[in-house]
């Protein structure tokens, strides 16, 4: 039954989280191209994702409430197919598990594991009882029992991408400086947002034109540390060479990474880590340490450079090479593109994850 005949959805997306987070970004992205090849029903907090899903296949695309979806679900496909559940949180898997072994809803459960540290034992348990898994990284697959499938994140490469010119971007930002070196993530000392500050401490004076931008949100619980780095900075007499920008609307980050001329991305842990790829599809050359999925994306030396984690004078070294040789950094930022586009859009990632659906359906002896 193609999408456009019924809005029965086959496959529940769950996004059961208020703050927007990397997990957050990823469904962002994916509502929209896969409710063009499957109907899909969302359950979670409202995304301008499943806005524009809604708006551009409205015969393939439903917002449902955890009580329309459990009621939905009560009942299998029409023709004999189980739903999916689709979910990336502890909780969700929970709630997966509770709806599937406790009410005997005829639904089968996918779980998306991009970590690449161990499990704690009561998610490794949820994990093991998955109907499948799909990890994020070989990495990532490393660490389950029992991965299905290896597919990586990607982007809407049609949103991220260059700017007509960087420097009107920078411009249109209205701030200091003649461009900017940025870093994007929620700001804590895991993101390596204080390797980012003392690489730049180490470098803003030799480029006198340089504005060094941090861009996500700080929790309360990391005002400490963020008041640690500030004095730091003061100390310096650089307070004017910093913008802390905030947290930025997922809508407008593409402008963000447009305007910048570096991006940087050093933390000391990271599952995965989309803001590489963004400023990729951004054209913007990358540093970044060597976690998460970081060395699958980069090529170093061709469209970026990797760090050992926790070397700010490495990192301030891998910057300063960019910023010495603009025709580089030029360079690095057209192949970063290239590579983005051809191995890490959302379209990519959005087929392998329904390779996986189809393949969990016929295990069940009814093909999609």
């Amino acid at each position: 039954m193609s999408p456009a005949q019924s809005q029965d959805p086959e496959v529940i997306v769950t996004c059961l989280k208020r703050r927007f987070t990397g997990v957050s970004g990823t469904v962002n992205a994916l509502l929209p191209v896969q409710a063009r090849s499957l109907p899909i029903g969302y359950v979670g907090t409202p995304l301008a994702g499943a806005e524009r899903a809604s708006r551009e296949t409205p015969g393939s695309f439903r917002f449902l409430s955890l009580t329309e979806a459990v009621r939905l679900c009560r009942r299998g496909l029409p023709d004999g197919r189980p739903r999916l559940w689709h979910v990336r949180r502890n909780h969700e898997m929970l709630l997966g598990l509770l709806l599937r072994d406790l009410l005997r809803l005829p639904i089968r459960l996918v779980f998306t594991s991009a970590a690449i540290r161990l499990h704690s034992w009561i998610p490794r348990r949820m994990i093991g009882r998955m109907d499948r898994v799909i990890a994020t990284t070989e990495a990532a697959a490393r660490l389950v029992p029992n991965a299905a499938a290896v597919v990586g994140h990607g982007v809407p490469v049609d949103l991220f991408r260059p700017p007509a010119s960087r420097n009107r971007a920078w411009r249109a930002l209205g701030l200091p400086g003649s461009f900017g070196i940025g870093t994007f993530g929620r700001v804590r000392e895991e993101k390596g947002v204080h390797l980012f500050v003392r690489a730049m401490l180490n470098l803003l004076p030799e480029f006198p034109g340089a504005t060094a931008v941090i861009v996500g949100l700080c929790q309360p619980g990391d005002a400490a540390f963020v008041k640690g780095l500030k004095e730091e900075i003061e100390r310096a007499n650089l307070v004017e060479r910093f913008v802390w920008a905030g947290e930025v609307a997922p809508e407008l980050m593409p402008r963000w990474y447009q305007a910048m001329s570096v991006v940087v991305a050093c933390p000391l842990y990271e599952g995965y880590g989309l803001t590489v790829i963004e400023a990729m599809a951004c054209g913007c050359p990358v540093v970044a340490s060597r976690t998460g999925a970081f060395e699958a994306m980069i090529e170093p030396g061709e469209s970026g450079h990797l760090v050992e984690v926790g070397d700010f004078a490495a990192l301030a070294q891998a910057v300063r090479l960019l910023l010495a040789d603009p025709p580089l950094a030029d360079a690095m930022g057209h192949k970063g593109r290239d590579r983005a586009v051809s191995r890490f859009s959302v379209e990519a990632e959005a087929h392998g994850i329904e390779r996986v659906y189809r393949d969990l359906w016929a295990a069940d002896g009814i093909a999609a």
